[in-house]
């Protein structure tokens, strides 16, 4: 491992209020010494004491000139959050300032971070394990209430603990495969498949409850990706409008003005909607226009949900039965939009064609699909539409941080690993064989838990995961 000394802006390159400058490694003491003064011009930072702020100014060593006026802690090892000596100095958020600082503290003997390589050395240090130097970058990255909430946890050590506990209890049973192996007079093995096949079960059940918690942390970590459809003039481009809270589609009376897909991420509450607001579906002659039908029953396909937006002005026709055979098998909520002018079309009707075109029966009593009145042009109606999604995709304890959802798909697979190996122990109990078969796939499976961790890991796959970090952390 690299013991050099590193330093990068860790706050966001824009002008801001404040900015931070790290650095860590075992000269950072000495580097961060040469740049700081105290007021009376003294250096001290080589006699400070751990964890405590001081006021001063940073100065330019190789011209001996104030940069700015600054705050710096020093943090030593190993009660940093690399393990290593760390200083780090807050500065004034202009851009300029943040760059000359980092400047002074290269030509002081530190070099430029790579991009992750402080969370790296955190991790390579023993600070975290990998589950909790990725998380860092989920917490970064979150995007609504309940990825801060599952990234947090995370970070907290919530999922690690659990694949601790997992590995634990398989290493257990390794070793007593091992043992009674290597000494058959004093470990009998004549009841242990017995006994093994009830904690398999077990782990497995354990294993396989947190691979189910995978697809709703997919939808959590990167949104769901949302399609909006109906006829032309329908209401689409508003109600996207009315989710973004501004003017991002363009409406008009006139049908087909939206030719192409439109994306906007919208923040619903506690959650992430990736909407792609769609073209008009309807038979036409415009080459162009059909170009964006053909774009839009391509983007409904690859959907998490369906928004069916109905003009209930307008009375239904074929061009409702096309899009109603085209959403089938998604998610759908039907809008039931421009409620506030004279209805033409009833719930009663809009159920009665979605049967027609081989919905069954109940997909409404099951909720398959449901019907909100609302108005795009009032408002109306969306805050009924953020609680049905919710309802529709995460169960309410998803809130709690006490619950593991499987957010980071490299989890999933590991977990995948660990869950096919307890399978192929089972089946190598229930066909009686040798002992030594149930050991080996107990290993493959406690070795895939321990990607997760980081703890069976190589090199390789480290590199790849923290150059994915941002420049800083």
């Amino acid at each position: 491992m690299k013991k050099d000394t590193i330093a990068a802006i860790a706050t966001g390159i824009t002008d801001s209020g404040i900015g931070i400058i790290r650095i860590s490694g075992e000269n950072a003491i000495e580097v961060g010494d040469r740049l700081f003064r105290l007021p009376s011009g003294r250096k001290m930072l080589f006699k400070a004491e751990s964890h405590r702020m001081y006021y001063g100014y940073v100065v330019g060593e190789e011209r001996n000139f104030v940069i700015d006026e600054v705050m710096a802690v020093v943090m030593k090892a190993p009660r940093s959050f690399t393990g290593e000596d760390t200083v780090e100095i807050q500065c004034h958020g202009g851009v300029l300032v943040m760059k000359k600082i980092l400047a002074a503290s290269l030509f002081c003997g530190a070099r430029l971070a790579e991009p992750g390589e402080f969370t790296k050395r955190a991790f390579l240090n023993g600070r975290i394990d990998l589950a909790g130097a990725e998380a860092v970058m989920d917490v970064i990255h979150s995007q609504n209430e309940y990825a801060l909430a599952s990234s947090v946890s995370q970070l907290k050590g919530i999922l690690s603990e659990e694949v601790r506990k997992l590995r634990a209890e398989m290493i257990h049973e390794i070793a007593f495969i091992e043992s009674a192996l290597d000494d058959p007079e004093h470990f009998i093995l004549e009841k242990y498949p017995g006994e093994l096949s009830v904690k398999i079960e077990n782990l497995s059940d354990r294993i396989k409850k947190l691979i189910d918690t995978a697809e709703n942390g997919k939808l959590i970590k990167e949104g769901i990706r949302t399609v909006i459809v109906g006829k032309p003039n329908a209401g689409k481009s508003s109600l996207l409008n009315c989710l973004a809270g501004e003017e991002r589609a363009i409406v008009t009376d006139i049908a087909g003005t939206t030719r192409d897909i439109l994306q906007e991420t919208v923040k619903l509450g506690e959650i992430c909607l990736n909407i792609v607001d769609t073209a008009g579906i309807r038979d036409t002659g415009d080459i162009v226009e059909k170009i964006g039908v053909e774009k839009a029953k391509e983007s409904a396909e690859s959907a998490d949900l369906i928004v069916y937006v109905v003009d209930t002005s307008t009375e239904l026709d074929e061009n409702d039965r096309e899009i109603i055979s085209l959403i089938k098998n998604k998610p759908v909520i039907v809008l039931m939009n421009k409620s506030d002018l004279k209805n033409a079309v009833t719930e009663e009707m809009i159920q009665d064609l979605f049967r027609e075109e081989g919905y069954p029966e109940d997909s409404f009593q099951e909720k398959e699909v449901i019907t909100i009145r609302t108005s795009a042009r009032e408002e109306e109606g969306l805050d009924i539409f953020e609680k049905t999604v919710k309802d529709m995709f995460f169960r309410e304890e998803i809130k709690s941080t006490s619950e593991i959802v499987i957010t980071n798909m490299r989890h999933k697979e590991a977990l995948q690993e660990a869950f096919d190996s307890l399978l192929l122990v089972k089946k190598s109990i229930e066909n009686g064989m040798p002992e030594d078969f149930y050991s080996i796939d107990l290993m493959n499976a406690y070795a895939s838990l321990g990607r997760i961790t980081g703890e069976e890991v190589d090199d390789d796959l480290v590199e790849e995961i923290f150059s994915k970090f941002c420049m800083g952390k």
